[in-house]
């Protein structure tokens, strides 16, 4: 294994679960040279990785054109490995120029088993792994190389110095029981209701806490209003990198099924994963606790882009109480030490 592309293209929450894959490489051949191409508006996460000797940006406005004139310009790197972590159209025409007839090196797809997921939606018959572990199905691959050892040293990511300095600035002076909260997602359907975030803040009096959301999300406010002295409000002040970076530093984070929940597993940072309507949102990191009701009717889709089938609107979320969230919180008091 002397030089390997990793293929991933998009989106945040799966490139996050992917580079939980790098270590593995180097830890079987430091030696060898790695490469990533991804989607030029979220590069940014992957800079941080030490891990990937070079970085290659794919602009989407390009088209299928510019796709097909960078896989010829790649050609000329010699890769003998390749593995594809996206497994789509651009992916298959990244392949079928790299390695044409599948004779010039070594290739390993990581299957989206649609068929399979097809099965668990239409007709509630689950043939994939229970619970779906994110970091996991981008690992599982990599085993036919004999890739085994994912080990990463928690604080072995660098963040641009700029993207540090405000990030400390932001976080200045904050007490040590301090907790993320990401209480945003794609999908409405995903999200734990706003009512329950500002019931688990009044809850825990002594504790302070950073909401990180988009610029869209106004209804952190609503949360902020629970205690204003005790929560800073992030939502859409910062960019992605530095959401990444807060997130990095932070001693404790409780989320939903978003992205932001998988870089806390990523960094090794202790916390809540609230789940809901979605399949394949699960945190693969120990201290990571899961908490979920399994009801009949889920999972009821891949992103959470349906509308609820029960009268009881969310009851996949709304049964997950508070009460609950705050008791794992003060099992876990000392990691705020």
């Amino acid at each position: 294994m002397k030089k390997v592309l990793i293929i991933r293209l998009s989106s945040i929450g799966d490139i996050i679960q992917c580079m939980s894959v790098t270590g593995g490489f180097k830890n079987f051949n430091p030696d060898c040279e790695l490469h990533w191409i991804v989607r030029k508006d979220l590069a940014s996460l992957l800079r941080i990785d030490p891990r990937i000797d070079q970085l290659i940006e794919f602009d989407r406005k390009e088209g299928m054109l510019g796709l097909i004139k960078l896989a010829f310009k790649l050609k000329k790197e010699g890769y003998t490995h390749i593995y594809d972590a996206h497994s789509n159209i651009r992916s298959n025409i990244l392949k079928a120029i790299l390695n044409p007839l599948g004779m010039g090196c070594k290739v390993i797809t990581r299957r989206k088993n649609r068929f399979k997921r097809l099965l668990l939606f239409k007709f509630r018959i689950n043939l994939l792994p229970k619970p779906f572990r994110a970091f996991e199905s981008f690992r599982n691959p990599v085993y036919k190389w004999d890739i085994n050892n994912f080990y990463t040293p928690h604080n072995n990511w660098i963040f641009p110095k700029e993207t540090e300095d405000k990030c400390n600035k932001l976080l200045f002076n904050q007490p040590a029981k301090t907790i993320t909260l990401v209480p945003s997602a794609a999908w409405e359907l995903k999200r734990w209701p706003v009512d329950y975030w500002k019931k688990l803040i009044t809850l825990l009096p002594d504790f302070h806490f950073n909401i990180l959301a988009g610029p869209e999300d106004t209804f952190c406010q609503d949360i902020v209003d629970a205690a204003p002295t005790r929560v800073l409000n992030l939502a859409g002040k910062t960019s992605l990198l530095e959401s990444f970076c807060i997130t990095a530093k932070s001693p404790y984070v409780v989320s939903g099924d978003t992205g932001f929940l998988h870089a806390a597993d990523l960094f090794n940072i202790p916390g809540c994963a609230i789940i809901g309507p979605t399949a394949f949102g699960y945190p693969t990191g120990e201290k990571m606790k899961i908490f979920e009701r399994n009801l009949p009717c889920q999972p009821c889709s891949k992103h959470g882009d349906t509308t609820c089938k029960l009268k009881e609107n969310k009851k996949c979320l709304t049964d997950i109480t508070p009460e609950q969230i705050v008791e794992e919180i003060k099992l876990n008091l000392e990691v705020f030490n």
